[in-house]
């Protein structure tokens, strides 16, 4: 490094550099609390409190004149887009990493039918991969303990 000697050597620097804590721990520990508000929130709502009906009266009266800005936030108000819905859709059971081959297929064919929006098919096909993948750890699991097992009774035989 150059300069003087800064008592700190290059590789202790590199690997501080960018991330000096460690995974899951904070360089403030005691920091601002969960569910506590910034102080520009705080200064907002302190300036507002009391205005809330006012403020809403003219954006009606706005959005009833025609200003389009002001409508869309009084309906979005009114009935908020939805985020998330149910999808009904009959899947056949799954039990093994092979029955999700039929579970996607009929999520493939809800799609192409116009059953289901694309959007509500992926979703559940991410869902469903989920699903593999936690039977197949499972069954791996299942396999490594029964190797295991076999192992340790073949070693202590001989």
């Amino acid at each position: 490094m150059g300069g003087g000697d800064t008592g700190m050597t290059e590789t202790t620097a590199l690997q501080q550099r960018g991330k000096p804590f460690q995974k899951g721990q904070s360089g403030n520990p005691a920091g601002r609390p969960v569910g506590a508000r910034h102080k520009t929130t705080l200064a907002i709502q302190s300036l507002l409190d009391g205005e809330g009906e006012a403020l809403t009266r003219r954006a009606i009266e706005l959005a009833l004149a025609g200003d389009m800005v002001a409508l869309r936030l009084c309906l979005e108000r009114l009935a908020p887009p939805r985020k998330d819905a149910p999808v009904a859709l009959d899947l056949p059971p799954v039990a093994t990493a092979a029955d999700i081959v039929a579970a996607q297929s009929a999520i493939l064919a809800a799609v192409a039918s116009g059953e289901i929006t694309p959007s509500e098919g992926a979703a559940l096909a991410a869902l469903t991969d989920g699903l593999r993948k936690t039977i197949e750890t499972n069954d791996l699991e299942q396999r490594l303990t029964a190797l295991e097992a076999n192992l340790q009774s073949s070693t202590k035989r001989r």
